[in-house]
């Protein structure tokens, strides 16, 4: 019933129905990142107007699309404070690519749609670089294309496939030139990059606030892909060291530059001890949005991955970082000690900024450390006896493992709650890791046993395509580190210490953790676990070998290959010479298939005796179109004075004239040549007797 339906509407209307179809896929991934108004809204408006297509009814009138128009400039005003920007201009374009199929009235306003869904395509490169997402572009680019081929041909009722065949071949003749601009044209600073704010970003901050880790934890997004030279460590070993937090206001921690830094680095530097297993490995960070990298814990040598030279890092004991935040996809090579000690506080004895805590926030807990550093056998033991205490607490205690902490639930009196760290540990005792991390230095600080937060990523999946460890957002972590005597800073997990027995899982994170693979059977959930092994192998391949092709990479593959190139100019110069070749191949090959005008054997043969009279002098006869017929020749000769050809000459050609004339319409006799051959002897003997006499005929002199 449908394809009858379908078979019976009108050209417009099937050609209409396409192009909705075709924008739709353009912009169909944005509608979960836009407005809430602005998807409903382009939705109906895409839906109405297939309704007027599918139906053949009138259109809107102007009124209620003016009307329309002002709303959605009002709304994206309203909502992103902005017309300008990139979520504000997504937003408008969006809009008024809904609005014009409204008014698609002829194939000037199709070539509008067409190409705003061209930008809307090109949009979606600035939230996700993704083979999936390529793939998905390239057929809208498609659809798109077999539009504007069905807008060139406006005679008839063509079909859907031919203008599809068309666009494709069209794309397969581009291929080429893609490729070739692809490989050498220069990457020119910005005009090659993307915007600070594009792209997918690791979940990492520089502050932390009670809730944000248990946020990411439900981010299945990746953060990092590692490679390990030889053994990878234990699992409990995969500790990425991120931004490690000092300073604590009573609601965030941040990261603070302590007051000995720059003595220290006058003094030489901060001090590491290299020591347990070193492990090689070479980490894919996706973009950031700090200044710190999440290498591995220990990590002592580290450097782009050749032939890369950016960015510019930098270490200070085991933290890296670097000049400016990350906004591009990075590799990096690093070399680290699995039990390296950063022992920079003992050397400089500044412990200050290790023991600072906000003034009457949490009064309890630090009540709490204060009675327990008094008892006997704590008020003279050492930082690791003191963590060890504190840590059989968090065991004894029935603390629960959550990520339904919460946090934003108000005090009894009504008012934000102020002191967090009191209702955590004192109170209800369940939360996330920030929560036993934070807890943690908060009470050894209370006790004058100088800590710090650290923040990061904890442990890793391996994918068994390809061998790479994955790092999620999901694995987002944030523990503690402790400073002890004669060792320096020793890292401390508390969140470890929580029993397994007592650990929530809420609904969100099965789902975040197990997938459908966790709703459905272990076949079927094996099944889906190699599927997503195998995307991300891909999706890691896309990424090295096309999204990260830049500067360095291009010299380097273009030098292997024999090409001697060593800055943009140079390839300019190259890009040029390619544009060149490809201009000449196209118009050569428009030259070979140029129109031509087939004759036939006769029609040949005419040509032939047109071209010889024509030699001899005689103008071609009046109203006859070329090749003149013979009979016309016969009497333009007998038109010409008598002096202008001898008179055996003209006879001769008179007979010849006639003969041909004979032989046009002359039915072939038994036995006999065919007429065409002795039309060929004829012109032939004519041609002949022409050339003679223009041999022997003396050349005119010439006159003062």
């Amino acid at each position: 019933m449908l394809r009858a339906r379908t078979a019976t509407l009108t050209r417009e209307g099937r050609d209409t129905l396409w192009l909705l179809l075709a924008l739709t896929l353009s912009l169909a991934p944005h509608l979960g990142r836009l407005p809430l108004w602005c998807s409903i809204g382009t939705a109906l408006a895409l839906l109405w107007r297939a309704r007027l297509a599918w139906s053949d009814a009138p259109l809107p009138p102007r009124w209620v699309l003016f009307i329309s128009l002002a709303a959605s400039v009002g709304l994206t005003l309203s909502t992103h404070h902005s017309l300008f920007g990139r979520e504000a201009g997504i937003t408008l374009v969006t809009v008024l690519a809904a609005l014009k199929t409204l008014e698609l009235r002829a194939r000037r306003d199709a070539f509008v749609v067409t190409c705003l869904g061209f930008f809307l395509a090109f949009t979606q490169f600035l939230y996700s670089q993704s083979i999936l997402m390529a793939l998905l572009m390239l057929l809208a680019t498609w659809a798109l294309l077999s539009t504007l081929v069905l807008a060139q041909r406006p005679l008839g009722r063509p079909s859907l496939g031919s203008a599809l065949k068309a666009a494709g071949q069209s794309l397969l003749w581009g291929l080429p030139l893609m490729l070739a601009l692809y490989v050498f044209f220069p990457r020119l600073g910005p005009l090659w990059s993307l915007p600070s704010d594009a792209g997918s970003k690791t979940g990492l901050s520089d502050q932390l606030k009670l809730g944000h880790v248990s946020e990411l934890a439900l981010d299945d997004t990746i953060a990092m892909r590692v490679r390990f030279e030889g053994a990878a460590p234990r699992p409990n070993q995969l500790y990425f060291r991120g931004p490690v937090l000092t300073w604590f206001d009573g609601q965030t921690w941040s990261v603070r530059a302590v007051p000995f830094r720059q003595q220290a680095e006058a003094d030489g530097g901060p001090v590491v001890q290299a020591q347990g297993r070193t492990v090689s490995y070479q980490v894919t960070l996706e973009p950031t949005r700090l200044q710190s990298l999440p290498l591995l814990d220990g990590t002592l040598a580290a450097s782009p991955t050749p032939p890369q030279t950016e960015p510019e890092m930098r270490r200070w004991g085991l933290d890296w970082q670097t000049r400016r935040p990350v906004g591009e996809r990075i590799q990096v090579s690093g070399q680290a000690w699995l039990g390296a000690r950063d022992t920079t506080l003992e050397r400089f004895g500044r412990q200050t900024p290790f023991l600072q805590l906000p003034a009457g926030v949490n009064p309890r807990t630090l009540a709490w450390a204060r009675a327990q550093r008094s008892r006997p056998e704590l008020a003279q033991a050492d930082a690791r006896t003191v963590s060890q205490a504190l840590l059989q607490h968090i065991r004894t205690e029935k603390f629960v493992y959550t990520l339904a902490p919460d946090d934003d639930e108000p005090a009894p009196d009504g008012r934000p709650e102020r002191h967090l760290i009191d209702r955590f540990w004192l109170d209800r005792r369940t939360g996330f890791c920030e929560h036993f991390a934070t807890a943690y230095v908060v009470v050894m600080r209370g006790m004058g046993i100088p800590a710090r937060v650290v923040t990061g990523f904890q442990g890793a999946e391996l994918n068994v395509v390809d061998g790479l460890y994955v790092v999620r957002n999901s694995d987002a972590h944030a523990w503690a580190e402790f400073w002890q005597e004669g060792e320096g800073w020793v890292r401390v997990d508390p969140t470890a210490a929580v029993a397994p027995e007592r650990i929530e899982r809420s609904s969100a994170l099965r789902v975040n953790q197990g997938g459908l693979a966790g709703v459905l059977g272990e076949d079927q959930g094996r099944w889906l676990r190699t599927w997503r092994a195998y995307i991300d192998a891909g999706n890691h391949r896309w990424n090295v070998w096309v999204l990260q092709y830049a500067r360095e990479q291009q010299l380097n593959l273009l030098q292997n290959w024999g090409v001697n190139a060593h800055n943009w100019a140079d390839l300019l110069r190259i890009c040029a010479m390619i544009f060149a070749g490809v201009s000449l191949l196209g118009l050569s090959w428009l030259w070979w298939q140029r129109p031509r005008t087939v004759h036939s054997p006769w029609e040949h043969t005419m040509w032939q005796l047109h071209r010889s009279l024509l030699a001899l002098g005689v103008t071609p006869p009046q109203g006859c179109p070329a090749p003149a017929p013979a009979l016309a020749w016969a009497q333009r000769l007998r038109a010409l004075p008598p002096e202008r050809l001898p008179l055996d000459l003209r006879r001769f050609l008179l007979a010849q004239l006639t003969a041909l004339d004979a032989l046009r319409y002359a039915a072939p006799a038994p036995h006999a040549a065919s007429p065409l051959r002795q039309a060929q002897s004829l012109v032939k003997q004519l041609r002949q007797r022409i050339g003679a006499y223009r041999r022997a005929r003396p050349a005119p002199s010439s006159a003062r």
